[in-house]
C-alpha cells in the first residue's frame, strides 16, 4: 500500500494537535503548530514565486525552522536538494549544475564564510566552501539565522516565512485545505520528485537519488510501524529520515543541540540523553557513547528502543549495547539511499544468529525482495516496491528505476534476509572469509576518518594480511604513513565495533583512495597493488 508523505504528516497533526511534535533546547512545537508552520512556509514560498517542480538547493542544519522549511518546500510542490557544503567546491558546483535549482536555502553563516575576505581564511583552515551567493546564477535565496554580510540582496529570511503562522491562522487553514483538495484530485503529483540526495560519483558524473512523496511516505511510514513508534514517545535523533517516521506515528521528536555530536564529542551528548525513550545512532557514534556510559552507567537513560543504522551493525557492538540497555528493544536497520529502509533486525535475533553471513532482519512489507543469479553465478539481492526511488537524477525521466540490483550477495529465508557480502571484494584470512564492505562504512564513521578501505595482501605462505587504509580528515600525508593520531583512535575503537577475526594486521594512512569509473567506485585492485608495493619497499 502506497503512502503520501504529506498525507501521513497531516493525519498525525490532526490526531495529536496539542501533543509536542518537535523540541530543540527550550523550544517546542505542538503538532498543530507544526501543521500551521508547514502551511505558512508553503503559502509564503508560493507567493514569492516558487512553482511546482522548482528545486531548492538545501544547506540548512537540522532545527525546528529547518525542518518546517524542508517540509514546506515539499508541500508547495518543490523539491529539496540536499547539498553538503563539506563535499568541496568543485564537487558542490558539479552537483549544483546537475540539479539546476532555482532556489538556494542556506545558513547565513555559510553565505558569510563563503564570501569576501573570509573565503581565503576558510580555505586555509581546510574548508573548501562554494560561494553560496553566486554558485547558482539567478537563484532566489532563503537564509536561516540572523542576517550577515554575504547574504544576497533580496533574500528571504526563513523566520519571515514562518511569521504569518501567528498572524493569519485562517489563511494557513485555507492553504492546507487547498492542498488537501489538490492531493485528493491530482494524486499523480505525489509521485513527482520531492527529494534529491547526492551519494557518490565524480565531478564529471555526479550521482543523485530522486525520491517522490510516495516513495518517501511509503518507506518511512512502513519503518514507523515496524519499529513500533508510539504517540508521545520521546525520540532523540538529528536524522530527518528517523525523525519523520516518529512524527508520522505521533511521537515527540527531540533534536539534540547544535554541536552535540555523539561520535566526536560523546561527553556533550550525555547531557541531552535524560528523558529519552528511543535513541538512534550510527555504529561509530554508539560505540563512542557506550565507552563513556560503561564508565558512568548511572547516566544511561532507561530506553525502550535503541535504533542503530547507517552502517553494518556487528556482534561486538550489539553485545555492548545489550549490556548497557538489557530491557530495551534493539533494532538494527539495513537500508540504502534508493529504498529506505529494506529490513530491520531485532537485536536478540541478530545475536542468536549463528549461520554464515550477516543477518540483517525481516524485510519490510513495503519492500519486494528477490534473489537473482548474477553473471558470476552468485545470488544477488534485487529490490523493488512502492518505497523505491524514482531513479537517478542523470537518468530521469528516460530511465526510471523499476528494480534495484544492490550488488549485495544474499539469501532469503522466507522474509528473513542474510547478506553474504560482495563476492569480488572477498578475501581470506586464516579460516575467515572477509567481506570488507561490511566493515568499511563502520570504520569511516569513526571521528577523524574521512574514508576507509580494507584489502587483503598475501603474505609469504599465501594467507591474506588485513591492511586497513584510512584517509584522515586532518593532517593528510604524502604517500602512505603509519603514524597519525587517527590511527591510534581507530585501533582503540575497532575492538568494540568489528569482529576480532577481522581486526587489521596493519593500519596505514593515505591522502586518498584510488577510484575508477563514472560512479567513482573504490578501485580495490589498485589499492591492493599500491599497498603491496609499499610493503615490499620497506618504507
Amino acid at each position: 500500500m502506497s503512502v503520501d508523505l504529506l498525507d501521513a504528516m497531516l493525519k498525525a497533526c490532526r490526531e495529536h494537535p496539542d501533543a509536542p511534535a518537535i523540541s530543540q533546547g527550550r523550544r517546542t512545537l505542538t503538532y498543530r503548530e507544526l501543521d500551521d508552520r508547514i502551511a505558512s512556509v508553503a503559502a509564503a514560498l508560493g507567493a514569492a514565486g516558487l512553482r511546482s517542480g522548482d528545486r531548492v538547493l538545501f544547506s540548512v542544519r537540522p532545527s525546528l525552522d529547518g525542518i518546517c522549511l524542508a517540509l514546506g518546500v515539499i508541500a508547495a510542490g518543490g523539491t529539496v536538494v540536499f547539498a553538503d557544503s563539506g563535499a568541496g567546491e568543485e564537487m558542490f558546483r558539479a552537483r549544483a549544475a546537475l540539479a539546476a535549482p532555482r532556489w538556494v536555502a542556506a545558513e547565513s553563516l555559510l553565505y558569510f564564510a563563503s564570501s569576501g575576505p573570509l573565503r581565503p581564511l576558510a580555505r586555509r583552515r581546510g574548508l573548501e566552501l562554494p560561494p553560496y551567493s553566486a554558485v547558482v546564477p539567478d537563484a532566489r535565496h532563503i537564509y536561516a539565522g540572523s542576517w550577515l554580510p554575504g547574504v544576497p540582496r533580496g533574500s528571504l529570511r526563513l523566520r519571515s516565512l514562518l511569521a504569518a503562522t501567528g498572524e493569519s491562522t485562517a489563511s494557513g487553514r485555507v492553504a492546507r485545505a487547498a492542498g488537501r483538495v489538490k492531493n485528493a484530485t491530482d494524486r499523480i503529483e505525489t509521485r513527482s520528485e520531492a527529494l534529491i540526495i547526492f551519494t557518490s560519483g565524480t565531478t564529471a558524473h555526479p550521482r543523485a537519488v530522486v525520491h517522490s512523496r510516495t516513495s518517501l511516505g511509503t518507506g518511512l511510514a512502513g519503518f514507523a510501524a515496524h519499529v513500533r513508534f508510539a504517540p508521545g514517545q520521546r525520540l532523540l535523533t538529528d536524522q530527518l529520515m528517523i525523525g519523520i517516521p516518529g512524527l508520522i506515528a505521533g511521537a515527540h521528536w527531540r533534536l539534540p543541540a547544535f554541536g552535540a555530536d555523539p561520535g566526536a564529542r560523546p561527553a556533550h551528548y550525555l547531557d541531552v540523553l535524560p528523558g529519552t525513550d528511543a535513541l538512534f545512532l550510527v555504529p561509530a557514534a554508539l560505540a563512542a557513547l557506550l565507552t563513556l556510559l560503561e564508565e558512568h552507567p548511572e547516566r544511561a537513560p532507561e530506553l525502550s528502543t535503541l535504533l542503530i543504522g547507517g552502517a553494518p551493525v556487528l556482534r561486538p557492538l550489539l553485545e555492548r549495547a545489550k549490556r548497557c540497555w538489557p530491557k530495551a528493544r534493539i533494532c538494527a536497520i539495513y537500508g540504502m539511499t534508493e529504498i529506505l529502509p529494506v529490513a530491520i533486525a531485532d537485536g536478540d535475533e541478530k545475536l542468536a544468529f549463528t549461520g554464515p553471513g550477516d543477518y540483517v532482519g525481516t524485510v519490510l512489507p513495503t519492500v519486494h525482495a528477490r534473489i537473482e543469479t548474477n553473471a558470476a553465478g552468485d545470488g544477488e539481492l534485487v529490490l523493488a516496491g512502492e518505497g523505491l526511488a524514482l531513479g537517478y537524477l542523470a537518468d530521469l525521466p528516460e530511465h526510471p528505476l523499476v528494480s534495484l540490483s544492490t550488488g549485495d550477495l544474499a539469501e532469503l529465508h522466507g522474509d528473513r534476509l542474510v547478506l553474504r557480502g560482495r563476492s569480488k571484494d572477498m578475501f581470506i584470512r586464516g579460516s575467515t572469509n572477509v567481506y570488507p564492505g561490511l566493515y568499511e562504512p563502520v570504520i569511516a564513521g569513526i571521528a577523524g576518518v574521512a574514508d576507509a578501505a580494507m584489502v587483503g595482501v598475501a603474505d609469504e605462505i599465501g594467507d591474506d594480511l588485513i591492511v586497513l587504509v584510512i584517509v584522515p580528515r586532518e593532517g593528510v600525508p604524502r604517500g602512505f604513513g603509519v603514524t597519525h593520531p587517527v590511527i591510534t583512535a581507530v585501533r582503540a575503537a575497532l575492538p568494540g565495533l568489528v569482529d576480532a577475526a577481522v581486526l587489521p594486521d596493519l593500519v596505514l594512512i593515505a591522502a586518498d583512495l584510488p577510484r575508477a569509473g563514472r560512479s567513482s567506485k573504490l578501485d580495490r585492485a589498485a589499492l591492493r597493488d599500491a599497498v603491496s608495493r609499499h610493503l615490499k619497499s620497506g618504507s
